[in-house]
């Protein structure tokens, strides 16, 4: 199944991207994934997908990229993902310096998640 990740840069994401990936399985939610925090170091983070309306459901899923070949592919709202070190604290906030968006996340494909619920 072809997925469109399609996020426009602004308050959340530095970034632009538009870019379509071939899904090999079923996304699931996600609430915490192995990734680069702001100093360059993996660590968990909490992850949230972003839209207008803030914080929404974020999803993992293994996924084919012509670029990388086979990735975890973490993508969320129209805004992007969200992320923060798992240890953390505080509600998702666009202002909280220690917060980081993104447009989506191609990591590879055993990097370790865990899902919501």
């Amino acid at each position: 199944m072809l997925y469109e990740v399609e996020v426009v840069a602004g308050g959340n994401s530095p970034m632009d991207l538009n870019r379509v990936f071939d899904l090999l399985g079923e996304p699931v939610p996600v609430v915490k994934v192995v990734s680069s925090d702001l100093s360059g170091e993996d660590v968990w983070c909490d992850v949230t997908g972003w839209g207008e309306e803030g914080a929404c459901p974020a999803y993992a899923v293994q996924a084919e990229d012509s670029g990388e070949g086979v990735v975890l592919l973490v993508y969320g709202g129209e805004d992007g993902i969200r992320l923060k070190p798992s240890k953390g604290s505080g509600e998702w906030d666009l202002s909280d310096g220690g917060q980081w968006g993104e447009p989506c996340l191609m990591l590879g494909a055993g990097t370790p998640f865990e899902g919501a619920g």
